[in-house]
């Protein structure tokens, strides 16, 4: 006799961009999930947002309770994400009962209270409209009136299975006091929800960071652990997803030009179409240039160039690449070039994130370039930073689009890592720029430190930086330790200079 695995309980897709990834399909069917989180977390978003998509993407009515904002103000502070609540509820769309509370009520001691009376208002929006979703937002304001968590618990209990009864999938919010304190003010609540997730907002490297978990689904299973999301008025709720991404890219056998004839050479003929490549170096290495080279090479194949510029305007990035050779004006104007300048500490890197996936989108590029990456890596945590880094490299590897980034070394000469946040393994590519002292002469240094899937030439070579771009030259001989910034001559190489000069020139006599 087999036995049949137990199946997992019904999932609601939520709409919400994100969260479905996480929680393997959406909210559990007819359950109630507790919502909590501290001020400013997100929740009545959220919680309107699952309500909203509900009814634009599945046909689904729904039911807002609020037990804090009075509705006219609710639907008011909405209209930002482009929301328009009123009319929903016009339509018989949406149903909002109002149960705010009365300043003038007194505090309830006894317990012959209850709440029948709001639980029949409740059901009775539900029926109006037809709701499938129901909302219990701040419900904790309610609370108050109550002194026994018996009490609270017991009535809690008694909505939620009402709730399930009516056949409806329920979101319940729940302020928290702070970030490390129970899940709510009356240490009961968790236990009445079948679902709980938690909304955070802390406060780390002087900025706010969301991120959502979900703490249980009962009887479904989910993701773990904590997931950064943002909040903004085109896409309300963004959750980024990290664990659900999957490496299940495709590879290309299609090579593209770096811009540098010499180092396509180096490359085995270049780079691969759906490659990252990392260009690191010190201040003044010609890590701007090469991305130019990069754009140059793109826009003469016909391809479409995008270039997030985190530390140069867009008219000192023109300039210089007209230094160079590089029209990018006339590339703008012909659609193969744009070019989009933001400052890092402008916004979170959550932020910055939907907003390069946003562009991408718009623009369709063949090509993304970033300068630089240790812009961003200087506003975030060793964490954040290198979320950041996998969910933009996931996107523009799943499209296909060759990327190159580049960063900006501590050290003048040499160094110990190639990013402070070891983000190196998660390119394809990487070119090291280096100084190179040598015979009292600051020289620069090239080296293709790895490539994945091809061959690529291990000489570190000699490059010049002039008026019509970066040139490779021939690899430095009989001299070593450039990378770790002490190059040195061996004895036998420093001799036979040594002999060629008095042989080309004598000692002039005494």
């Amino acid at each position: 006799m087999s036995i049949e695995s137990p199946r997992e309980l019904e999932k609601l897709p939520t709409g919400i961009v994100g969260f479905d990834q996480i929680a393997n399909g959406g909210l559990p069917k007819e359950r109630s999930t507790l919502l909590s989180g501290t001020a400013g977390s997100g929740k009545t978003v959220m919680a309107l947002q699952f309500l909203m998509a509900g009814v634009r993407q599945y046909g689904e009515h729904g039911c807002f309770v609020t037990f804090e904002e009075a509705p006219v103000d609710l639907m008011q502070n909405v209209r930002s994400f482009g929301w328009d609540l009123e009319s929903m509820v016009r339509g018989n769309q949406i149903a909002v009962v109002d149960a705010t509370p009365d300043p003038g009520t007194e505090v309830m001691t006894a317990g012959a209270y209850d709440l029948s009376a709001l639980l029949a208002r409740i059901e009775n929006g539900i029926r109006k409209v037809g709701a499938k979703r129901v909302i219990l937002d701040a419900i904790g304001a309610l609370f108050p009136q109550l002194t026994d968590p018996n009490i609270i618990r017991r009535e809690l209990h008694r909505i939620t299975a009402g709730l399930r009864k009516l056949g409806v999938t329920t979101l319940v919010t729940m302020e928290r006091t702070d970030e490390d304190s129970g899940l709510g003010r009356w240490g009961v609540e968790e236990f009445v929800a079948d679902n709980v997730i938690v909304l955070r907002n802390r406060l780390e490297a002087e900025k706010r960071r969301r991120t959502l978990e979900i703490l249980k689904f009962r009887g479904a299973t989910h993701h773990k652990g904590e997931y950064p999301f943002t909040i903004d008025a085109e896409d309300g709720v963004t959750i980024i997803p990290l664990s659900a991404i999957e490496l299940k890219q495709k590879s290309s056998e299609i090579r593209v030009s770096s811009g540098v004839a010499e180092l396509d050479k180096m490359c085995s003929g270049g780079m691969y179409r759906d490659s990252i490549i990392l260009v690191s170096g010190a201040t003044g290495t010609g890590k701007t240039l090469m991305v130019s080279q990069y754009v140059k090479a793109a826009i003469e194949a016909g391809e479409r160039a995008l270039l997030f510029a985190a530390e140069e305007s867009h008219e000192q990035l023109t300039r210089n690449a007209a230094s160079w050779g590089v029209d990018f004006e006339q590339a703008e104007r012909d659609g193969l070039l744009r070019i989009v300048c933001r400052y890092p500490e402008v916004m979170g890197l959550e932020d910055h994130l939907l907003q390069m996936k946003r562009d991408i989108h718009d623009f369709q590029p063949d090509r993304v370039a970033i300068d630089s990456m240790s812009a961003f890596e200087r506003v975030s945590t060793q964490k954040s930073f290198r979320e950041f880094v996998i969910a933009l490299t996931s996107t523009i590897k799943h499209l296909e689009i060759t990327g190159l980034f580049t960063n900006t070394t501590s050290f003048l000469t040499g160094g110990e890592s190639i990013t402070e946040t070891h983000i190196s393994t998660i390119t394809d590519t990487i070119i090291l720029l280096r100084y190179v002292e040598l015979q009292g002469e600051m020289r620069r240094g090239l080296t293709v430190l790895k490539m994945r899937g091809t061959f690529h030439d291990k000489d570190i070579r000699e490059y010049q930086i002039d008026g019509r771009g970066l040139h490779v030259l021939a690899p430095f001989r009989g001299v070593h330790g450039i990378l770790t910034g002490t190059p040195t001559y061996t004895f036998d190489d420093e001799r036979g200079r040594l002999r060629s000069l008095f042989e080309a020139e004598p000692p002039a006599a005494i």
